[in-house]
């Protein structure tokens, strides 16, 4: 392990888990890589590549450390480059696990690898073929000319002849790392925004680890990932890092539980960073708000829960009365759901909400919106990302829209009511500090509200 000292780099084995496509395995995988090492004693720092809040704490449990996002386009290379060094100081083996398809996106999870030269593990469900597992690794391997294959790992194998067949296969340089049996105790749970949060099936998911890293112990795994030469991380400039903003004797109250749970550790980070004092609270169990000068209502699932939303009435008296007060608010996607006068849920019941922005919100089945924007407030703009699968109605004209990564057309609406923004933007504050700071301070702007109201199409509100 990596001595934990000032040095200009640091360095430890490190390995990517890609896929040719999402869907493959590549968090079950990466979960019991994980638990198998951590088991051995071992310390692994996990990242996830791109914007993901619930595979980083499936990640997180599944290593006993912290799981932070790796995007090139949202958070910068300065800030992945950071990171990584501050990982290798500490760690016996990094694992990076990527987005969708190892080539998909700009940034992709290929450009990250070729840039930190992080050997790739490809993950590939192979139930319904053989000898073309093989043709599709070593396609990927010659797809690009700055990445390394490090090996396959074949998900969902049926059998040890499957195995064979595919190993037989293999290029001569793409060793099968290992084969995981096709076992649907080993797959973790999923839902209609990903993953189930890990909160709500710990026991479950403990039991999966376990299984899956058994799986991947038969097949002398650890060993290789172990042996991997070290990868150097260069340590970050010291003056690249510039003064913080100061929130210094503000108090934030955050919004935390099972309906509100989509919160990036480094935006928490900043702010403590940045002097504010966090303040958490429960909207679904709580019956008042902490001490605050600002609340933040991140994402999450509201419509899970609609019902003890709206029940918790005194909790919705408590918010009234901070909007009324004129009081920063801050409302990401599920947060910005909450804030309407009413929500719609999976069933179809409708529930009424907070009422702090006109407007009806509704889930509208399997279509979804996602997509890299940034968000362009009077503050100052700030890099995230869209992902959701409900629509809000009838709401306020917005002060602004997102600012698509690839696309010309305007992104999802911001809306500004005076003190509270919302939007179904998830917001990575790290991006802008100043912004962060101006928008949880007394007094955000409000030019540009107004009181027409109408209705975000699907076409309008997404990336």
């Amino acid at each position: 392990m990596a001595e934990p000292t000032a040095a200009a780099s640091a360095a430890c084995p490190a390995l990517m888990i890609a896929a040719p496509s999402s869907g493959q395995g590549k968090t079950t995988v990466t979960a019991a890589l994980a638990r198998l090492l951590r088991n051995r004693g071992q310390v692994v720092r996990v990242f996830k590549t791109g914007p993901d809040y619930l595979d980083p704490r499936v990640l997180a449990q599944a290593s006993g450390r912290p799981v932070d996002p790796l995007d090139l386009w949202m958070a910068g290379e300065a800030d992945c480059r950071r990171r990584l060094y501050e990982a290798a100081r500490e760690a016996d083996l990094i694992l990076v696990e990527g987005a969708m398809g190892l080539f998909d996106g700009e940034p992709s999870s290929a450009d990250l690898a070729a840039l930190f030269d992080l050997p790739l593990a490809i993950v590939m469900d192979v139930k319904g073929m053989a000898q073309t597992a093989a043709a599709l690794v070593a396609g990927l391997a010659g797809f690009r000319d700055d990445i390394r294959i490090a090996g396959l790992i074949a998900n969902a194998c049926g059998s040890r002849r499957h195995r064979e067949l595919i190993e037989g296969a293999l290029p001569a340089e793409i060793p099968l790392l290992a084969a995981v049996p096709r076992d649907a105790t080993l797959a973790l749970p999923e839902r209609h925004l990903g993953l189930v949060q890990a909160e709500e099936i710990r026991d479950d998911l403990e039991a999966r680890f376990e299984a899956g890293a058994a799986a991947l112990a038969a097949e002398g795994v650890a060993e290789a990932l172990l042996s991997l030469p070290p990868v150097a991380f260069a340590a970050p400039p010291a003056a690249a890092t510039a003064p913080l903003p100061s929130l210094r004797g503000r108090t934030i109250g955050v919004a935390r539980d099972a309906a509100f749970s989509f919160i990036y550790q480094a935006n928490l980070e900043l702010l403590e960073r940045m002097g504010a004092t966090l303040r958490f609270f429960s909207p679904l169990t709580d019956t008042r708000l902490p001490p605050c000068d600002a609340l933040w209502l991140p994402g999450g699932y509201p419509e899970l829960h609609a019902a003890g939303l709206a029940a918790n009435a005194s909790m919705r008296e408590a918010i009234q009365g901070f909007f009324a007060a004129d009081k920063p608010i801050l409302a990401e996607c599920g947060g910005l759901l909450y804030c309407l006068e009413s929500l719609t849920d999976i069933d179809g019941e409708t529930h009424a909400m907070l009422g702090l922005l006109p407007g009806r919100g509704a889930m509208r089945g399997r279509r979804g919106c996602q997509g890299m924007q940034t968000a362009e407030l009077p503050e100052g703009p700030v890099r995230g990302h869209a992902h959701h699968r409900s629509v809000a109605e009838g709401t306020p004209a917005p002060i602004a829209f997102g600012r698509r990564q690839r696309h010309p057309a305007p992104g999802e609406a911001i809306y500004r009511e005076r003190g509270l923004t919302a939007t179904y933007l998830h917001l990575f504050f790290p991006d802008n500090p100043d912004a962060l700071a101006r928008l949880f301070s007394p007094g955000p702007a409000s030019a540009g509200a107004t009181k027409e109201t109408h209705s975000i199409t699907p076409e309008e509100s997404h990336g």
